[in-house]
């Protein structure tokens, strides 16, 4: 169980009796769940009872800035690490439909376009990827343009996967009573479950105060064994997460497969407040555990008391990926139709970087992937760890850039530097190359970086000429930044966002069409 602010505790005690009845009604509340949401308390003062409503909610998400516009004259590269991660689209769909104001440090941009595939060719040779880019317009800002950068996964057949020992990491705290949590997971896991061969492994982890092994490490074909294990979990207590990753690391070590896949599913409302708890501590300890060649996929359930700054941390540095599962279709999305990109890596620490021509890009940022920039020197780097990519996954990137013709509103201003270079940069501009793009990666179990790059022509048409696909994922993009309420954006329109999302609308799944009527249902809030 967890503790509710002292707030409320003040608001219920006012009016005891005495000392000691004062004392024992605080204790009691300490132990109360923290995601107590909309409950009334009884104040009783001078003999009249009067009805006091609390609505608490306690979810936090990291801080974020918006990436802003680089000269490309001062700084013409940029470097960043992929992110595959999606919970950031599910957690704001769930917002939106349940018309709750949506928190801008919520919405990572990158994470809402890379929720839906792409159409891009798989990759040739024995490359890990396709490297795939479009040039065009940029709808939210006239003048500029955007590069979109799209990477296809290698499709690896089941029957050619390597045999996986997983280990589930359950949170079964008193916060996770809820129907949206310890239920929905145990549906999910079923979903994961069914995708298992048997000569894939399954252990289970639970912690609530303290952690526990709940099944040792089990062929997937003793599928009855295992589900009477994961029917038998049940939520109360408070949250030991460091103690219980501590030991899902440990029984996933000691049954570690070579050559095989080896991960950890942590499923939580990352509501920890036992132990190791904090965002610091829990970076240290998940950055110590990578070393083990252990991956690891964050599953977050719940609202109210959500933890979104602790998954994401978890996911980012323990070579992980993260996904928010706020009902069973999305548990069948990501567990289930994407279980071989979502649990099956085939290429880690991808970095990007590119590297902009100043003869055709005055100004440009990128779009997104605020805590995944790295530094330039980062790139050739092999101790700098970044994202993982799986099999079948894709993965896309806009930058926004300002042409060499344009004077825009939005250019950073120029310093005036007395030792800065005053040659023409421009003269040692090559051809018509708009930018290199190049990419680094390691291979699941490797140590050492190979690197493949692509040039860029100054080709772009305009946006109605694109292709369905970077209409769509600009739609995608332009709907986060109104969310995150962008400064640097001239055009805020929901109808032209939703516009832009139908002529790019059409995936067999459906998802594509969900994302417009999440656009229609925002724009009835806003109303």
């Amino acid at each position: 169980m967890k503790k509710v602010s002292l707030a409320i505790l003040t608001i219920v005690i006012l009016g005891s009796c005495g000392k000691k009845e004062e004392k024992v009604s605080m204790e009691i509340l300490l132990d109360a769940p923290s995601d107590i949401k909309d409950m009334k308390f009884e104040e009783v003062t001078d003999g009249q009872e009067k009805n006091i409503e609390v609505n608490q909610n306690d979810e936090e998400y990291a801080s974020l800035i918006e990436n802003p516009f680089e000269l490309t004259k001062n700084q013409p590269v940029s470097t960043f690490s992929i992110d595959v991660d999606n919970a950031s689209y599910s957690n704001i769909r769930r917002m939106i439909n349940e018309s709750q104001a949506v928190d801008k440090n919520a919405v990572r941009i990158e994470e809402m376009v890379n929720y839906f595939k792409y159409n891009y060719p798989q990759p040739q040779n024995n490359d890990p990827f396709s490297i795939n880019t479009e040039y065009s317009d940029s709808p939210w800002n006239p003048q500029h343009k955007l590069l979109k950068i799209g990477l296809q996964g290698k499709n690896v057949p089941m029957n050619n996967l390597p045999p996986s020992n997983i280990v589930f990491l359950i949170d079964t705290s008193g916060s996770m009573a809820d129907e949206n949590k310890l239920p929905l997971l145990k549906q999910s896991l079923k979903i994961l479950l069914n995708q298992l061969r048997p000569q894939d492994k399954v252990g289970i982890v639970a912690y609530a105060g303290s952690a526990g092994v709940i099944l040792p490490s089990t062929s997937a074909s003793e599928k009855s064994e295992i589900l009477e294990a994961f029917s038998k979990l049940e939520a109360g207590g408070s949250t030991a997460g460091g103690e219980g990753i501590e030991l899902a690391y440990t029984l996933a070590k000691e049954n570690f497969i070579k050559g095989g896949n080896n991960r950890v599913i942590l499923a939580t409302d990352g509501d920890f407040n036992v132990g190791t708890s904090s965002v610091a501590h829990l970076e240290t300890l998940i950055e110590e555990k990578r070393k083990s060649g252990i991956f690891l996929t964050c599953l977050g359930y719940g609202m109210g008391n959500y933890k979104d700054d602790k998954m994401e941390t978890l996911a980012d540095k323990g070579n992980g990926n993260y996904a928010y599962i706020d009902n069973l279709q999305e548990a069948g999305k990501f567990l289930g139709k994407e279980f071989a990109g979502s649990i099956y890596t085939i290429a880690k620490d991808v970095k990007v970087q590119i590297e902009f021509n100043p003869k055709y890009v005055k100004s440009y940022r990128l779009i997104g992937y605020e805590n995944r920039k790295l530094r330039n020197e980062d790139f050739e780097n092999d101790k700098i760890d970044a994202g993982e990519l799986g099999s079948g996954h894709t993965v896309t990137a806009l930058y926004e850039i300002i042409p060499a013709n344009i004077n825009s509103e939005f250019l950073p201003k120029e310093q005036k530097l007395k030792y800065s270079k005053t040659a023409d940069q421009n003269k040692m501009a090559s051809g018509d190359e708009l930018a290199t793009v190049k990419f680094r990666y390691k291979k699941p179990d490797g140590d050492k970086s190979a690197e493949i790059s692509q040039i860029v022509r100054n080709s772009g048409s305009g946006i109605s000429s694109a292709s369905p696909d970077f209409k769509f994922a600009t739609s995608v993009a332009w709907f986060g930044l109104v969310l995150r309420d962008s400064k640097l954006i001239n055009k805020k329109g929901l109808n032209e966002i939703e516009t832009l999302a139908k002529q790019g609308e059409g995936d067999a799944e459906g998802y594509r069409s969900e994302f417009i009527k999440l656009v229609q249902k925002y724009k009835s809030i806003k109303k």
